[in-house]
């Protein structure tokens, strides 16, 4: 973690520059091959292939960097624009299990500011930060694109809903302790940092059809418009739905 501070500024290390041994490299290769053909123009096939270097280091290494630009005949600074510009992509080394909590308005009333303040307290880091351990790196999230489960907390871009500080300490103590931990909805249990990393890059890992993918907040007003025969206009009620308008609704 040498020279990363809290607002998470990068002085590359000489680690982070240091080339790849020749097996890690045959396999970069060969997996970031098979991204490019996906694509017309091979530049396009960047921002997977950050994420696939991401799930070797962990992070987007210098290294990480330069393979990216060889590959994709880009320079440097072009694919470290790239880099910073997305914050899923990290420029330090990041945690096992990255907990981001979303302190965005609805969260913030529902209690998301409490609950990123007592996780910090608890793990003594603060945002974008890692615990000493390697395992949590702690961050404020503007939004989890999941407001009617307020507050929510994500590790590695799985939901854990209607979230209470107690709830939360619990989560980072699991992960930091090897658990196997289930998010509320989605896949069967939260993988690392770097697992996640090589879905992302296009990598299927078998697990997309598990759990439950919209719980029953997100549907509720599905489910009320069903009930009421509220469909736009020229579209056809879904069957056995109260289109009739008997119940005062058109």
């Amino acid at each position: 973690m040498s020279g990363h501070d809290a607002s998470g500024h990068l002085h590359v290390s000489a680690e982070s520059k240091a080339p790849y041994d020749d097996e890690t490299l045959e396999r970069l290769h060969a997996d970031a091959a098979e991204v490019v053909a996906r694509y017309p123009q091979k530049r396009s096939a960047l921002l997977p292939l950050l994420h696939l270097v991401q799930s070797v280091d962990g992070y987007v290494a210098g290294r990480g960097v330069s393979f990216c630009a060889e590959v994709l005949d880009l320079t440097e600074a072009e694919v470290s624009g790239v880099a910073t510009f997305y914050t899923q992509y990290k420029r330090h080394p990041n945690g096992e299990f990255t907990v981001g909590v979303c302190t965005n308005t609805l969260c913030a009333v529902m209690g998301g500011d409490l609950i990123f303040d007592r996780v910090s307290e608890h793990l003594g880091i603060g945002h974008d930060e890692t615990t000493e351990d390697g395992a949590i790196t702690l961050e404020r999230v503007e939004c989890n694109a999941a407001c009617d489960y307020a507050p929510v907390v994500m590790a590695n871009w799985e939901f854990f809903d209607n979230q209470t500080p107690e709830s939360t300490i619990a989560l980072v103590d699991d992960l930091r302790a090897g658990k196997d931990v289930a998010p509320t909805r989605g896949a069967a249990k939260v993988c690392t940092f770097k697992q996640v990393s090589r879905v992302l890059a296009g990598f299927e890992d078998g697990r997309a059809d598990e759990g439950v993918g919209a719980g029953p907040a997100s549907l509720l007003g599905l489910k009320i418009a069903n009930e009421r025969g509220w469909v736009a206009p020229g579209a056809s009620a879904p069957a056995g739905s109260a289109a009739d308008g008997k119940d005062g609704s058109q």
